[in-house]
């Protein structure tokens, strides 16, 4: 077990569990976004990992990215940027199967990794899932509207994106935020019962099937990244400053 200030990470029968709590609303900072990277690579490279489950204790899966950074500047903007970014290309591509268990509100950055994950469970509860960029004052960032795009409804996928609202469970499932809502006090023992039952699976082939599939969203999600996370186009191209 791997214990940060903001995650916890435990493998036990094939299956890693990466749990968020920053003992807040787990705010995708960069600490709490170079926390995900290395347990991702941990279990990727753990031969005893089969498959991975993206989970958290709080009440909130995640606030999204941490306005106080682009308040910051744009230096600290672009850092929090390209590695909320390549964490969710690294989801996306993962050659192991990610399952995602989501109990309370995922604002955009929270929302983004679910959409790169490969089963995504969701309590039915009292919060809501989306991408609120445009009600804030910010331009989404390709690299987020090309993960949406690949996994969102056409319908939903325009009507999110222009409007910034955010969904129930039930309609989130309905616009492909996530796949299935359960009954709140199950979510945990249906999340392990889900990521479990994939490590049966043979991996190879989802692996092979995986990269074939995303292909098109894995390149598209790397030419947003290389294209408008730089110095010269992050103002421009969404308006941090």
């Amino acid at each position: 077990m791997t214990h940060t200030p903001r995650i916890t990470t435990e493998t036990k029968d094939g299956v890693t569990a990466i749990t968020m709590d920053d003992g807040k609303v787990n705010v995708m900072s960069p600490a709490m976004l170079g926390d995900l990277h290395a347990a991702f690579r941990e279990a990727e490279a753990n031969r005893d990992t089969k498959v991975i489950l993206l989970t958290s204790t709080a009440k909130v899966f995640s606030a999204g990215f941490d306005m106080a950074v682009f308040a910051a500047g744009a230096d600290a903007s672009l850092e929090m940027l390209v590695l909320g970014a390549e964490l969710a290309e690294r989801i996306l591509k993962c050659s192991k199967p990610v399952v995602t268990a989501c109990r309370g509100h995922a604002y955009p950055m929270g929302a983004f990794l679910m959409m790169c994950a490969d089963v995504r469970l969701g309590a039915d509860s009292d919060y809501r899932i989306g991408m609120n960029e445009v009600a804030i004052g910010l331009t989404l960032p390709a690299f987020a509207i090309e993960i949406a795009r690949q996994r969102l409804t056409p319908a939903y996928f325009n009507r999110c994106l222009m409007t910034g609202e955010m969904l129930a469970p039930s309609e989130a499932a309905l616009a492909g935020f996530i796949d299935k809502v359960v009954p709140a006090d199950t979510l945990d023992a249906q999340a392990r019962y889900t990521a479990h039952s994939l490590t049966q699976i043979d991996l190879k082939a989802h692996a092979g099937t995986k990269k074939k599939a995303r292909d098109t969203a894995a390149k598209a999600l790397r030419c947003a990244i290389e294209s408008e996370l730089t110095p010269d186009n992050l103002a421009t191209s969404m308006g941090v400053n």
